[in-house]
C-alpha cells in the first residue's frame, strides 16, 4: 500500500493510540523549541513565551503535548510543568510524553532512572504514562541493550508501574529496526521520515503496525523546507538537500498555490490524514502558532491535490536512510 492509498480526509480529532489505553489528539504539540534552542530552530524562546505557548495548547484542541529530558537541559519540561502549574495541574483529557536521554556519554541503567525521576520533577507529574528512549542510534546496539542496560531498564520501569507506557523515538530507520525487532516497546515515534519528500521510515512503521503498535510522526516540515517560503532554506531534515528535493518542494509551491493552499498545510496534512499515523507532532513555540496549526491540519483540501503532490515524491536515492 502506498502512502497514497492511505490518505483520507481528515479523521476524528481524538484518536485511540494503538498500544497503549491512551487517546490522543490528532496533532501533538512538539516541546523542542518551547526551552529555546536557537542553532536548531534558528531563534531564542524566552521563558515567559514558551510557557504561554503551552497555555494556548492547553486552551486549544491539542490534548497531547511531547518533550524529552535533553530539550534544552530540561527546560522544555520545565516550561511545560510552569504551564501546568499555572493551569491548576494537567487536565483529565492532556497526555504528556516525554523521553529519557543519556547524560553526556552515560546511557546506562542508573541514568534512565534519573532521567525518569528527573523529568517527573520538571513536569510535576506523579505519573508518566509515556516514556521513550530518545535517539538510541547515537550509543551503539550491543552497549544499549545489554543485560542491566537502557532498554532493560525502561521496560524495568513499565513493569514496575513507574512508566505507563515505553515509547522507541529515533532517526536512521537502519538503526531504529533492530531495536524495534526487540519487541519491547509500545509505541514507535519517528521525524522527517515520513513526508511529502522522503518515506524511509515506510517499512519501520509497516513493521510497528504488525505489532500492535502506535505510531507517532514528528518533522513533518523537513526541519522547515515544507513550512518556509520557497528558496529561503536549503536543508531537509538538518542536512543540506540534494537538488531533486530542492526542485521537488519548488513544484510543490505551485501545485499547492493552484489548488487554493499552501505547502505547510499540505504537509502537515499529508500526515494527519494517514491512518497509520495516531498523531502528528509539531513544534510551536509561539502562542499563535496553535491556532494557525489547528487550522491547517482541519483545512478543507481538494481531494485531487494529493495526486499532484504524489507525482512530484523525489526518487528514494535522495531521502534520508536511502543506504
Amino acid at each position: 500500500m502506498s502512502a497514497l492509498d492511505w490518505l483520507r480526509p481528515v479523521p476524528d480529532w481524538l484518536r485511540p493510540l494503538p498500544g497503549t489505553d491512551l487517546t490522543v489528539s490528532a496533532v501533538c504539540l512538539g516541546g523542542g523549541p518551547l526551552g529555546s534552542m536557537p542553532d536548531l530552530f534558528g531563534r531564542d524562546v524566552p521563558a515567559d513565551e514558551g510557557v504561554a505557548t503551552v497555555g494556548a495548547a492547553l486552551a486549544s484542541p491539542i490534548r497531547f503535548i511531547d518533550t524529552s529530558n535533553g530539550y534544552s537541559n530540561g527546560e522544555s519540561e520545565r516550561r511545560i510543568g510552569a504551564a501546568l502549574a499555572l493551569a491548576g495541574g494537567l487536565p483529565d483529557d492532556v497526555v504528556v510524553a516525554t523521553k529519557v536521554d543519556p547524560r553526556g556519554r552515560d546511557y546506562s541503567r542508573g541514568r534512565v532512572r534519573a532521567s525518569v525521576a528527573e523529568s517527573r520533577e520538571r513536569l510535576g507529574l506523579d505519573e508518566l504514562p509515556l516514556v521513550h528512549l530518545h535517539d538510541p542510534e547515537s550509543f551503539a546496539f550491543e552497549e544499549l541493550t545489554a543485560r542491566g542496560g537502557a532498554v532493560e531498564a525502561l521496560v524495568a520501569l513499565r513493569e514496575q508501574g513507574h512508566v505507563g507506557r515505553i515509547g522507541l523515538a529515533g532517526g536512521r530507520v537502519q538503526e531504529i529496526a533492530r531495536y524495534l525487532a526487540l519487541g519491547v516497546f509500545d509505541v514507535l515515534l519517528v521525524h522527517n521520515r515520513w513526508t511529502l519528500l522522503d518515506r524511509s521510515a515506510g517499512p519501520l512503521i509497516e513493521a510497528a503496525h504488525e505489532r500492535g503498535m502506535g505510531v507517532l510522526n514528528a518533522a513533518v516540515f523537513g526541519g522547515g523546507i515544507l513550512a518556509a517560503p520557497v528558496g529561503t532554506t536549503t536543508s531537509y531534515g538538518y542536512r543540506e538537500a540534494p537538488q531533486p528535493v530542492l526542485d521537488a518542494v519548488e513544484q510543490m509551491h505551485r501545485v499547492c498555490a493552484e489548488h487554493g493552499t499552501d505547502l505547510r498545510t499540505a504537509a502537515l496534512q499529508f500526515s494527519v490524514r494517514d491512518p497509520g499515523i495516531a498523531s502528528t507532532i509539531v513544534g510551536m513555540s509561539r502562542p499563535q502558532r496553535v491556532e494557525q496549526t489547528v487550522a491547517a491540519a482541519t483545512a478543507d483540501l481538494p481531494d485531487e491535490l494529493w495526486p499532484a503532490l504524489e507525482a512530484l515524491l523525489p526518487p528514494s536515492e535522495t531521502w534520508l536512510d536511502a543506504d
